[in-house]
């Protein structure tokens, strides 16, 4: 094998792949390690930390300044003093004009600001009053009872700043938000007039502090005089204790940092205290510290991106190459196992590829030659059993109606002899068809009306008959000789065992898609065991030369399906109804 051949080879383009793949790694990783200098300085940012939560702690205290300045408005508004300090109105309608007045003092507070959830006075009298025309109070809970409303009482008329937390006033609705509340007194203090409650959603907050990093890993989070977290950028992991922060050692604290003794996961924490009880902490990491380690890990990080990212573009490239041929194999093998033969496979280039595709193309085209040989098969053995099944007449009617003739002639019935010729004949004739399959059922109805006719004449008074198809059908083709041996029955084993005269009724009726023909007897009947064993391959006799309704059943199933066939419905001593089902052909 040369050398341009085993480079087609599968095996060894997987191990050039691999090859390459490694050398470039190695090369690109250790010519960024020789010019990356190791000494590193070590820069501290613990002066960035502080700097940044004390802007924080500016942000948040002018975000609580905020909900401040509107208490504020609302402690001293007169309207909001006049309504909640009047304890009779002259009239509802006053008391309703002034409840609206400051009802919309308040909505136009709410519209004012996007970050507003809800805004309310709780008037110690009972009176409540809304921003939101929406508000309907939740009866599940005494708002006298909430810790905010309860703080706002003991803080005596200061602004009282809550933690994060889910509010229940609101029937419906339980939004997760930091609240603001303030008893509101009377201009000369003597009078408690009720809480004011401004709740602010905490996405808000939550928005303003998600982006802040220090470092990869530092983060800032809030906790309240407490030491309840108001914010946290992982507060789940908080709540469900797979992450603790240091509380007890930030409440305890003096000074405004402290490191935790973590070894390699050391954080320093950064306090800033706020003038509303709230305490900022920052968070960085030891081992971040130090910028030209960041530095030296990024540009390792950057250049094994590039590595990966290279080394990818080139094992695309190649193993494309590899598994192309591969996927259209797989691809014309799921149309073979879809039953789609017609398909050939190109070869490709690949020695063990092409030779994989060459065989499958052999395989697939002799599968296809023994599928057509087997359908053909099993077409012409098909064929083989209707022409068999029709050509097992059973002569001892020819004997019968013979011997019937002879004893006619021996009785000088000359008459009768020529009718019943004349119906042999016919019924003979209907029987051949010329050799063909299908018949028409007015072909069929001539055949049983000059079975019947013999029959008449050979048991005279004993048996009487009456055929009524529709002409509509008598166009429609149907399998040849169905109704003789089902005719044949009725008459040997149901109306000559009966004693007396019996009758036979042969009509049709139709579907939208099929045809039924119904032979009826006032014979003998059967019991359910025997009716339910006609239709059984075991129960034909070896040897039987009769055509018998298994025949025609089994010429049925075989010609038009598995759902047509025959139905029997008998009763003991009141006779049978045989209906014969096959669909409307033209």
């Amino acid at each position: 094998m040369n050398l341009f051949t085993r480079f087609r080879s599968f095996q060894t383009n997987i191990v050039l792949a691999f090859v390459l793949v490694i050398l470039m790694t190695i090369l690109i990783m250790s010519v960024t390690s020789y010019y990356l200098s190791r000494d590193s300085v070590k820069t501290n940012t613990q002066a960035y930390t502080l700097e940044l939560v004390k802007q924080v702690n500016e942000n948040i205290k002018s975000y609580v300044n905020g909900m401040k300045y509107m208490s504020s408005l609302v402690a001293n508004n007169r309207s909001v003093q006049q309504y909640l300090s009047t304890d009779s109105f002259e009239s509802l309608g006053e008391e309703k004009k002034q409840k609206d007045t400051v009802s919309d003092f308040l909505e136009a507070m709410f519209i004012s600001r996007s970050d507003i959830a809800s805004i309310n006075i709780f008037g110690s009298d009972d009176k409540i009053i809304s921003g939101r025309k929406d508000f309907e109070l939740n009866p599940n809970f005494d708002i006298k009872s909430m810790k905010w409303y309860m703080d706002a009482i003991a803080a005596n008329g200061a602004d009282v700043v809550s933690s994060s937390h889910v509010q229940h006033i609101i029937k419906g609705r339980y939004p997760w938000v930091v609240s603001l509340s303030r008893e509101l007194l009377s201009h000369d203090g003597t009078q408690k007039l009720g809480v004011f409650l401004v709740d602010l959603n905490f996405n808000v907050l939550s928005d303003m502090l998600k982006d802040i990093k220090l470092g990869d890993r530092g983060y800032v989070f809030i906790i309240d005089s407490n030491g309840k977290i108001v914010y946290h950028p992982q507060q789940q992991l908080i709540y469900s204790n797979l992450k603790s922060e240091m509380i007890d050692q930030v409440l305890s604290n003096k000074s405004s940092t402290f490191t935790s003794d973590e070894g390699s996961r050391s954080r320093i924490y950064s306090i800033q205290d706020s003038d509303f009880g709230w305490k900022i902490i920052g968070v960085s990491y030891v081992n971040e510290l130090v910028a030209n380690q960041q530095n030296m890990r990024s540009s390792f990080i950057l250049l094994g991106i590039i590595c990966i990212v290279i080394a990818i573009m080139i094992s695309v490239l190649l193993t494309r190459r590899i598994s192309q041929p591969i996927k259209m194999l797989e691809h014309h093998m799921k149309e073979v196992e879809k039953g789609n033969f017609d398909i050939h496979v190109p070869v490709p280039r690949t020695i063990e590829i092409g030779r994989l595709a060459r065989t499958f193309n052999i395989m697939v085209g002799k599968i296809k030659e023994l599928m057509t040989q087997a359908i053909s098969d099993q077409e012409q053995k098909r064929k083989s059993e209707i022409k068999a099944l029709q050509s097992q007449i059973n002569p001892h009617f020819l004997y019968n109606t013979l011997d019937s003739i002879i004893w006619m002639a021996e009785s000088y019935k000359a008459k009768e002899i020529t009718v019943m010729t004349s119906a042999l004949a016919k019924l003979l004739r209907s029987s051949i068809s010329k050799g063909e399959e299908l018949v028409q059922i007015s072909t069929e109805v001539e055949h049983i009306t000059s079975y019947l006719k013999i029959q008449k004449m050979r048991y005279s008074d004993k048996m009487d008959y009456l055929v009524e198809i529709s002409e509509s059908l008598e166009d429609y083709l149907s399998i040849k000789l169905i109704l003789q041996p089902i005719v044949e029955n009725a008459i040997y084993h149901g109306i000559k065992k009966k004693g007396g005269s019996g009758w036979i009724m042969i009509r049709s009726e139709e579907t939208e898609s099929d045809i039924l023909l119904i032979v009826e007897d006032n014979g003998c009947g059967m019991d359910n065991e025997k009716r339910n064993s006609l239709l059984h391959p075991s129960t034909i006799r070896s040897g039987s030369r009769g055509v018998g309704v298994m025949n025609v059943h089994e010429r049925l199933q075989l010609y038009f399906g598995t759902q047509y066939g025959l139905s029997y419905t008998s009763e003991l001593g009141v006779g049978t109804v045989v209906t014969i089902r096959f669909p409307k052909v033209l």
